[in-house]
Order: structure tokens, then C-alpha cells, then sequence
């Protein structure tokens, strides 16, 4: 078992964190599929408004991968198809069935199933979209070989949820999920855990899989920091990586023969009355919990954690990968002396401010971006964040310069924008640091195919 301390990085220590109780929502009456979750895809719609669907129908596919089902998270009646600038297409909505019925896709043992078939009934099902793969960060190409497959079984990020509390009673679905995983690779199944904790019998117990211990500050569960560190990849070589709740959902595909998104997702933050944990179906839309839980009306809702989540607004609904809602305060206001301030109340990396003073203190942090864009400068500050072997300010700058050769002499292949999300938080230019190493990612890829 390998074990790995992570001393680089940053924990960002914010108010609001989930209390482990569980609770179960009622059904949403409306659930949307939203191409915006799948970086990379072109969209070819295979309903229209009106349709009849089940859970598990094909709601759209990928244009230059048609074979790539994306399906209804419940079934129901296709109520709209928003679309956006130039048709794009943004969500697509659907009203939910009082009872659900669930389009049949077969009980079957992974183990005694070849390769392509069970590729061929992930792809089918709707399930394919949870795998991912490193380089590009994009779904994984089902004709390629990966030489392993990572699962993070822990976060790091601000007010992530606890994993292990999320997968409790789900063992058999989870090894399910895993034997399906080991036959898509040739290499391992590498499962990771937090080294502070006592890891969860889920994960202890599971077969099949090469347990790694990793400890450290965000982001520490980051699964690229995992991957660089114990398997870092070469140019044309790729991992595949799958979150834990995934790897249930894909086990109940091969258990029960259906598509069942289910999801524990916790609802975090400072604006949050109750802070707790809740069960329900990927997609769902958000207004009723919203309502009953953040009373304040200058919250910005995210789905997601605050470092890589999307904004949306209270009648929004719950993203395909996202295990989390927060909610804090917008910053639409002054700060009267501004930097001059002493700082008992802020939150600062530097340790700049009087706050820091007082170690493990929890913080209400608001979306003040506390500045405007500036010049970069070479402050050292994004190496003490960024827990890998590259220099991430030369790369950040390869990308602005459209220079390929040198992106990836400088490690493009390794990173993901959710590993550069720290380095956003604290960079004093206020630059989208994500965004640009998004753009270096689809450039290379580009130039690649």
C-alpha cells in the first residue's frame, strides 16, 4: 500500500459544513439533462417536446461519437428543450412520472462478460458518461485502452462531503461497480483514501483494487494528484477515472438491469439553515430544497463546491457529477478601506490579516472578487498550492501563447482545470486560471486528432 503525504496546497476554511444526517427528499416534479455538464460534445437531440420517455431512454447522443447514449435520469413527458445563442441547446427538461418506470437493459455478472460487451451496455444505458479520462478531462473513448483506472474515495474541497458516509450500505453495488471497472483495463483499479481517517469497510474490503493512502490539504483528493504521483502520464497514454457514487450507479446497472442515478448530494454553506445530507436523482430540480433550506435572498447557489462548481439560480437544477450545493453570500457590496482593513473577520492565504491569528477558525467568505485584473507577476505563490512537478505559471503562459510544443514539455497532459482551481483562488491578478487551462486542454486535443 503505498502512502503518500501531500504538504502543498490549501484548505479554504469556510462555514456550513454538512451534518451527517440523511435525509430523503420528495420527488421533484421537474429533472433536466444539460449538455453543458459534458465538456467536449456536440449534442444530436433523439426526442422532442411531448415525447414519452423512461429512465435510461436516449434523450441525446454525441455527434462524433453516436454510439454514446445520453439518457433521462426518470421517466416522464419531454416538457422542454431549452435552447440558448445560436439554437445551442442548454437542458433538456423533463416532467417526472408519479411512478417511475425504467427502460430494461438486463441483470448480467461482469466478470463472465467480455470487454466490448460491457462496454456496449454502458454506453447504451447512459452510464458511459461517468467515466472520464486523463489527459483532457473529457469522457472517455471507448476504443482506447487505458493502463489504469482511478477512483478518489475522499475530498478535499471547501465543505466537501464525507464519501464515506455517502457509500455507507451500498457494498454490494460498489463492488459491483468495480469488478465492471477491472475488466475495462489491462493495468489496475486504483482505489485512494484519506490517511487521517479510518477507512470506510466500502473501501477497505473491496477486491480487486490497489489501495493507495493519501494525506494533506486541498487538494489532496484531487484524483490528478493521485494519478501524478503514482502513475503520472505520458504523452499518449491515458487513465480513466470514476467518482465513487458513480461506481454504485454503474453497479446497480449490471445488478438491477436498470439506470438508477440516484445520488446522496450534501447541502453546504454558510447561508444554509441546516446543513445536512439529502438522497435523491441526478438532475433534479432544486427550487423545493432551495426554498426550505436558504432563506436569505443574497445567496449565490452552486452546484458544486465554490472552487469549481457552476452558478445557478434558485429554480436550477443539480449537475450530472455534482455530490454538493452550496450556498454563500454574493458579494455585491463595498468594503470601506478595503485592504487597509485589519482583517479580524477575512480569510487570507498570505496569512496578511489579524484572523490568522486564531488557527481552525471558520470563516463566512462572500464572491467580492476583491480587486480587478492585473498584470501577472512572479510571486512563487502558485507552487505552494499546486502539489506536482510542473512550474503552473510557465504553463499558464504556454496556453496564452498558443505554444503547444512547450505546453507539453511543461506537463498539459497531467493537469485538469479542478487542479489549478486553488491557484485561481489566490492568484492576485484575479485571472480565470481554469478557463485558460481548459483552452490549453482543447488545443491540444485539436491539434492531436
Amino acid at each position: 500500500m503505498a502512502r503518500i503525504n501531500i504538504r502543498k496546497g490549501f484548505d479554504i476554511r469556510l462555514k456550513g459544513k454538512a451534518e451527517k444526517i440523511l435525509l430523503k427528499l420528495d420527488p421533484s416534479a421537474e429533472y433536466a439533462l444539460k449538455p453543458s455538464d459534458f465538456h467536449g460534445i456536440t449534442p444530436k437531440l433523439m426526442v422532442k417536446e411531448g415525447d414519452k420517455v423512461k429512465a435510461g431512454t436516449c434523450l441525446f447522443s454525441d455527434k462524433n461519437q453516436t454510439d454514446i447514449a445520453f439518457t433521462s435520469p426518470v421517466s416522464g413527458t419531454v416538457e422542454q428543450i431549452k435552447r440558448g445563442d445560436k439554437r445551442l441547446i442548454e437542458s433538456i427538461v423533463i416532467k417526472a412520472d408519479a411512478t417511475q418506470t425504467y427502460e430494461s437493459f438486463g441483470t448480467e455478472d461482469a466478470q463472465k462478460l467480455s470487454r466490448e460487451d460491457i462496454i456496449k451496455k454502458l454506453m447504451v444505458s447512459g452510464c458511459w458518461p461517468y467515466i472520464k479520462q486523463r489527459p483532457f478531462d473529457i469522457i472517455a473513448n471507448p476504443a482506447a485502452k487505458p493502463k489504469a483506472i482511478f477512483i478518489s474515495a475522499f475530498d478535499t474541497a471547501p465543505l466537501a462531503p464525507d464519501i464515506d458516509f455517502i457509500v455507507n450500505g451500498m457494498e454490494l453495488e460498489f463492488q459491483t461497480g468495480i469488478n465492471v471497472l477491472a475488466k475495462l483495463t489491462e493495468g489496475s483499479v486504483h482505489l485512494n483514501v484519506n490517511i487521517n481517517y479510518p477507512t470506510s469497510h466500502i473501501f477497505a474490503k473491496a477486491k480487486g483494487v490497489e489501495l493507495s493512502e493519501f494525506s494533506g490539504p486541498h487538494p489532496a483528493g484531487n484524483v490528478g494528484v493521485h494519478i501524478h504521483h503514482l502513475m503520472p502520464i505520458n504523452k499518449g497514454e491515458e487513465i480513466w477515472t470514476v467518482g465513487p457514487q458513480d461506481v454504485i450507479i454503474i453497479g446497480k446497472l449490471f445488478l438491477k438491469g436498470i439506470y438508477d442515478s440516484t445520488r446522496v448530494i450534501a447541502l453546504t454553506g454558510s447561508e444554509v439553515n441546516k446543513p445536512r445530507y439529502f438522497k435523491l436523482i441526478s438532475g433534479a430540480n432544486l427550487s423545493k430544497l432551495i426554498e426550505a433550506n436558504i432563506t436569505s435572498k443574497n445567496a449565490r447557489i452552486i452546484s458544486g463546491n465554490v472552487l469549481t462548481g457552476s452558478k445557478i439560480d434558485r429554480n436550477g437544477f443539480l449537475g450530472f457529477y455534482d455530490s454538493q450545493v452550496t450556498a454563500i453570500p454574493e458579494g455585491k457590496h463595498f468594503e470601506f478601506l478595503g485592504w487597509a482593513d485589519l482583517g479580524f473577520n477575512k480569510f487570507s492565504f498570505t496569512r496578511s490579516f489579524f484572523s490568522s491569528l486564531i488557527p481552525g477558525r471558520e470563516f463566512t467568505l462572500d464572491t467580492n472578487l476583491n480587486g480587478g485584473n492585473r498584470a501577472y507577476v512572479m510571486t512563487g505563490q502558485f507552487e505552494k498550492v499546486l502539489p506536482m512537478d510542473i512550474y503552473p505559471l510557465q504553463l499558464i503562459k504556454s496556453i496564452l501563447a498558443q505554444d503547444i510544443e512547450q505546453m507539453e514539455k511543461l506537463g498539459i497532459y497531467e493537469v485538469a482545470p479542478e487542479d489549478f482551481a486553488l491557484c485561481e483562488y489566490i492568484d492576485t491578478s484575479k485571472t480565470e486560471i481554469q478557463a485558460i487551462i481548459r483552452e490549453g486542454l482543447d488545443l491540444v486535443k485539436k491539434e492531436m486528432c
